[in-house]
């Protein structure tokens, strides 16, 4: 049976509308989905009044003559930790400047504010600026902090005996973007190999090389260049974090090139990619405010190119 030239055209107009239907519902039923991940990635604030969304630990005040082993007292007798959430020292408070809520970190006390939520895939942004005092053991150092990820196990777990084994974003004068290991972690960084008294340098053009807990090059690497600001200015601190691999920034610029985040347990070397944010207390007085923090999907394509 022949078909006529119309018979044709109605059935080309039939699968045409069939085709235009099923895309439309395709695109209806993707649009739920689209919505979840824009919700996703919306940023989400750490910082409240109470700093409902974090817990605290503090150790000790340490002195120029810590070496490492646990403090005792004048008769040889151990101290203990001060420990979670004790801070009736006003180590950690929420204070207000310009409307803004800011976190003050006293440093007078080694220690933490932790996140109580463990992260992966995350794009975290802050801003940090120095205050005036600082305490033993650094009063004649430079002002530190640190902001930590990755974190995991107990406090207590490295060489101060305040915080989690974790991958150090570091908070130092001259020093932003640092990275040190912290007890049994380690990590690649594109830099510079180290040599007699110097360090590793990080630098986007280098191959990566092993640094930390049972590598060659062991705990620490410099930043690529110096971006901090003025004393009494505030600076913002980027860190990308997707799968394995992390990237440190200050004030716009990429410091810093990480990836296969890791720890040491028995001899094994296992992922370190998810865990909780810590901000520490380290003998300098140091403010934060406007930290936020928004989930990833895939690693953002202006980084793509590190990793190639």
């Amino acid at each position: 049976m022949k078909i006529s030239y119309v018979s044709k055209l109605l059935i080309l107009l039939l699968i045409v509308l069939q085709i235009s239907c099923q895309s439309k519902y395709n695109e209806q039923r993707l649009q739920p989905q689209q919505s979840e991940q824009i919700q996703q990635n919306e940023w989400t604030n750490l910082i409240d009044k109470e700093l409902s969304q974090w817990d605290n630990y503090l150790s000790y005040r340490h002195k120029e003559s810590y070496n490492g082993d646990q403090p005792t007292d004048e008769l040889g007798n151990i101290i203990s930790p001060i420990g979670a959430n004790k801070d009736a020292y006003g180590v950690f408070t929420v204070i207000e400047e310009n409307d803004e809520q800011l976190l003050r970190i006293s440093g007078e006390i080694y220690g933490c504010v932790s996140t109580k939520k463990e992260y992966q895939n995350y794009h975290l942004t802050l801003k940090v600026k120095w205050g005036d005092e600082i305490f033993d053991p650094r009063k004649k150092k430079l002002k530190d902090s640190g902001l930590l990820y990755h974190s995991i196990g107990p406090n207590g777990a490295e060489h101060w005996r305040s915080w989690m084994m974790s991958q150090e974003f570091q908070i130092m004068q001259g020093h932003f973007g640092d990275f040190w290991s912290q007890a049994n972690s380690a990590i690649d960084i594109r830099a510079y190999p180290p040599e007699s008294v110097m360090s590793a340098i990080a630098d986007e053009s280098q191959p990566f090389l092993s640094i930390g807990y049972d590598e060659k090059i062991p705990h620490y690497c410099m930043r690529s260049a110096n971006y901090e600001k003025p004393q009494g200015e505030w600076n913002t601190l980027d860190l990308i974090c997707f799968e394995n691999k992390s990237i440190h920034k200050v004030n716009g610029e990429i410091v810093m090139i990480l990836k296969n985040s890791r720890y040491t347990q028995e001899g094994k070397k296992i992922p370190m990619e998810k865990g909780k944010l810590q901000l520490q207390s380290e003998a300098a007085e140091v403010f934060f405010k406007d930290i936020k923090i928004r989930k990833l999907e895939a690693l953002p394509a202006e980084y793509v190119q590190y990793y190639e």
